[in-house]
């Protein structure tokens, strides 16, 4: 009897090792195949301001990635990616590369819209899923760039739902996926799919000692950059910033009440370069945070200051009211000098 039950345990054992792996392994490798010719890989060039006491910009090179959502060329990608670029391409799984412009951008959530100078020759648009049907759990991938190695495919599981500001100052206008699904510098903008296929976050950031994938891993939401980025469609001014306040407004010399957006990058051709904004030209390193200082500083836009409560979502609200033509006028602190700065709105 005991020889019995070896045998049909043995025997058990022989089928499990010889029967095919699970539908869902299987599985992936398809998904994969139809989600991967939406991912795109992004391509920057931009001004850099060298190190201290070489005031002299360069020209430097950027890689991220994104994920084509429509088939007229319009791609959504993460907004530390391409918002002070002066020039943008994208490449496609097919090879095809094609030139791209910001036409919305929201800083405050890290997320950007591209549209591609014609729709590409064989479109394969992703479809937007539904993020708020997420639960902590599901098993996800990421397809990217990572370290400019394109259409890497990373797989992992949604580890927690954030609220804004998770991990990254001044994302206030985000909601987040955490994944373990590893992430690398290069994969900024790409997709976080479902086990679907559907696009549920935009790759933002990770949190890290190294810099490397084994820190956290942040995507924005999918409904948050529909929301931003389709429905509203968010104004691109093309400059960076950087929010000061309390001690370091009192150092810098901002009237009252004391705070500002200190401007940092200025995309060429830009609506904040028409406009006459002025970024930074030296770097320094104030506490622990590394800035570029002797820009501009704006103090309000349309009479709206910074300073105010809900300053921001004011002003966001007031320049995506403005219609084309229409006077803008930017309020700045520039050398030492408080000036109105006019330009017009424009789309």
């Amino acid at each position: 009897m005991m020889a019995r039950a070896r045998d049909v345990i043995l025997m058990v054992a022989a089928l499990m090792a010889a029967a095919p792996a699970p539908a869902g392994a299987q599985r992936l490798s398809e998904i994969f195949k139809k989600a991967n010719p939406s991912v795109v890989v992004v391509l920057t060039r931009e001004k850099e301001i060298g190190p201290a006491g070489d005031a002299q910009p360069v020209s430097v090179a950027g890689v991220g990635s994104g994920v084509l959502v429509s088939n007229d060329g319009k791609v959504l990608t993460a907004a530390h990616v391409v918002q002070t670029a002066d020039a943008i391409v994208v490449e496609l799984l097919t090879g095809e590369i094609l030139r791209a412009r910001v036409v919305s951008s929201e800083p405050a959530a890290d997320m950007a819209l591209l549209q591609l100078e014609r729709a590409p020759t064989a479109p394969l648009a992703a479809r937007l899923g539904d993020s708020d049907a997420v639960e902590v759990g599901d098993e996800v991938f990421v397809v990217g760039a990572p370290l400019g190695m394109g259409h890497t495919l990373t797989v992992g599981h949604v580890s927690a739902r954030r609220g804004p500001d998770a991990g990254a100052s001044g994302l206030s206008l985000a909601e987040f996926f955490q994944t373990d699904a590893a992430i690398n510098v290069g994969d900024s903008g790409g997709p976080l799919f479902n086990m679907a296929g559907e696009v549920i976050g935009i790759v933002s950031h990770i949190l890290s000692h190294s810099g490397g994938s084994e820190g956290l891993g942040f995507a924005v939401t999918s409904n948050v950059a529909r929301q931003l980025m389709l429905e509203e469609k968010s104004f691109w001014s093309g400059l960076s910033g950087y929010m000061i306040s309390g001690d370091l407004a009192q150092v810098l010399n901002l009237p009252d009440p004391g705070a500002g957006l200190m401007v940092q990058r200025i995309a060429s051709g830009s609506p904040a370069e028409r406009i006459g904004l002025r970024a930074g030209t030296v770097r320094a390193t104030i506490g622990d945070d590394d800035l570029i200082v002797g820009g501009d500083i704006i103090l309000a836009v349309q009479g709206v200051s910074l300073a105010d409560p809900g300053g921001y979502s004011l002003v966001r609200r007031k320049v995506r009211e403005l219609t084309p033509g229409e006077p803008i006028v930017v309020t700045v602190l520039r050398a030492g000098r408080t000036l109105d700065l006019v330009g017009t709105a424009e789309r």
